[in-house]
């Protein structure tokens, strides 16, 4: 069952500034006051200033390059995983607060890779499950070398990854669906997307089971998700000594590095495919839909001035309403070839080494083609590691704000002159965080810690990357001279 893609017209402006209640499209920037629970258009929303958010604790860390195996204590994500600055243990029983409702991803731009119903899925059981404690196993059944000796490199990686990577089935309020997930504790924590535990923003209490790579059926809780990454973390209930995936550092990835995915397209779990890393730094819009408690706090429906979005196909959903209150979100994402389709969702997108380099999140759809096409996106892995970090140790996520509203150059009045693409600044916030590095209207924005920015969809992504209150480096032309200034950014709420 796929959905029809919907058409709404490109928007004007941008902010930085996102509002989770009230996404409405405008030509020009506004003031406007965000809520704690909500989130609106970075496309489209008006500045506003926050207060920073206080640091979170790492609970987990990236892996270094030379990492231990998936599922040896140790490795990145493991109990005894260290950052250069911080030294944390793993709980030794996962984090289940209650889930929070909120905006949910429901990703678009691409048709997000959401799930597929298990009716007709063949699972390949094992005889034992423990009711008391759930161990893993590093020799799952579904992997098949019929040659070692001619064994390609792909053939070691998903030897090495695919026991860490499951399948996700979520049920309630008359809908479900599955999607991928990726083991990251020997405790049973599973990354996967914020958009498949809510199928979509329809659910807001789901029912969650996990299919693990050697065919056990495992119940799972939502620990908590982020709308604005589209990264959950869930926990498999009473797991013990589960093989899990070292996390690569993304920012080290070059186009051209090999890329392999494992997830569960179409429901069929442990799919394994290969590609490259077709391109860094892709900046995407996807819609999200919303699950406000109380109704007046929803967003408006899309109208014209509304980001280039297409909506979500859910593959497989047997069931449910869709939402038509849509804002949107922009992520920062690795482009791949790699074959991934719907259900591919939350799976891992890994390099050579058989690490994490990105969660799939999304496809691009060709003249209503739900399918691969060869253009696939991944949420790079330290965003979403430092994303599920905070979730584990707070049940939510931070993101940095930067006062201002922006637009592209191209569609900006005052910029008809100008010689360089980027974000021009339409409006900034009172007290907050471009005001106080000194950035003014009318400078164009081309540069964010190296990471060129073209548009507005570029600087949105890259300042929700940062976490609240980090420090980054922005560089921008202002009268044809070019400058670069060091910006503490605020907090999103």
């Amino acid at each position: 069952m796929t959905e029809v893609p919907k058409e709404p017209t490109p928007a004007t402006t941008s902010s930085d500034n996102t509002n989770h209640t009230n996404p409405t499209p405008t030509t020009s920037a506004t003031e406007a006051t965000p809520s704690s629970e909500t989130t609106a258009d970075p496309e489209t929303a008006t500045a506003s200033e926050t207060t920073a958010a206080g640091e979170a604790t790492p609970i987990y860390s990236q892996a270094d390059p030379a990492a231990t195996p998936a599922g040896s204590p140790g490795g990145s994500f493991g109990p005894e995983a260290t950052t250069s600055s911080e030294t944390n243990t793993a709980p030794a029983t996962a984090k289940k607060p209650t889930m929070t409702l909120g905006l949910v991803a429901s990703f678009a731009i691409v048709a997000l890779l959401g799930g597929a119903s298990g009716a007709g899925v063949a699972l390949w059981a094992v005889g034992n499950q423990d009711t008391a404690a759930v161990s893993g196993t590093a020799n799952p059944t579904s992997i098949t070398v019929n040659d070692p000796g001619n064994a390609t490199l792909v053939t070691s990686v998903v030897a090495k990854a695919a026991p860490a990577i499951v399948t996700i089935n979520v049920s309630g309020q008359g809908t479900g669906g599955s999607g991928s997930g990726v083991i990251i504790s020997a405790d049973g924590n599973v990354i996967t997307n914020a958009h498949v535990v809510t199928l979509d923003g329809k659910v807001a209490n789901p029912d969650v089971t996990v299919t693990t790579s050697d065919g056990r059926l495992l119940p799972a809780t939502v620990v908590g998700f982020d709308p604005i990454s589209d990264i959950a973390v869930i926990n498999i209930d009473a797991a013990e000594d589960m093989p899990f995936v070292s996390i690569a550092d993304s920012s080290k990835l070059n186009v051209g590095d090999g890329t392999v995915a494992i997830g569960a397209p179409l429901g069929l779990s442990g799919t394994v495919t290969s590609g490259i890393v077709s391109a860094l730094n892709r900046s995407i819009t996807v819609a999200s839909a919303a699950l406000p408690e109380d109704p007046e706090t929803a967003p408006e429906p899309d109208s014209p001035g509304a980001p280039d979005l297409w909506n979500f196909d859910l593959f497989g959903e047997n069931g449910g309403q869709s939402n038509a209150n849509q804002a949107s979100v922009a992520l920062s994402v690795i482009q791949t070839d790699a074959a991934i389709n719907p259900g591919n969702s939350g799976g891992a997108l890994l390099n050579s080494d058989g690490e994490l380099i990105g969660i799939n999140v999304a496809i691009a759809s060709s003249g209503g083609t739900a399918g691969n096409i060869g253009v696939g996106f991944a949420i790079p892995a330290n965003l979403a590691s430092r994303v599920a970090n905070e979730i584990l140790a707070t049940g939510t996520a931070t993101h940095g704000l930067l006062g201002a509203a922006v637009a592209d150059v191209t569609d900006d009045p005052i910029q008809s002159n100008a010689t360089v693409i980027g974000a021009s600044i339409v409006d900034v916030s009172d007290g907050g965080a471009a005001a106080a590095a000194g950035l003014k209207v009318g400078d164009i924005v081309t540069n964010l810690d190296g990471i060129p920015v073209t548009n507005k969809t570029d600087l949105t992504a890259q300042v929700r990357a940062k976490s609240a209150g980090e420090e980054t480096t922005i560089s921008y032309v202002r009268d044809g001279e070019a400058y670069t200034v060091d910006v503490t950014l605020g907090a999103l709420n």
